[in-house]
């Protein structure tokens, strides 16, 4: 599966996570190198744009990014 779309300007990819380096790790090679299709960030990015993906919304966070999309 190819790379993400938004994987060069993703503050989630580029950093987000460099306190915890083996969880980004694993997090970035599931949704944004792999399923990026179920990464919640990105569910919103298409739903909502770019604009209405909150800094703090993790790519395992669905439930949340259910939530946005749906109040929106």
């Amino acid at each position: 599966m190819a790379d993400c779309e938004c994987l060069e300007r993703c503050p989630f990819f580029n950093d987000k996570m460099a306190n915890m380096p083996s969880m980004a790790d694993m997090l970035k090679s599931r949704y944004c190198k792999g399923d990026w299709a179920s990464c919640a960030r990105h569910r919103v990015f298409l739903a909502l744009g770019e604009e209405a993906v909150s800094g703090d919304l993790y790519p395992n966070q669905a439930a949340d990014a259910d939530k946005l999309i749906a109040a929106s």
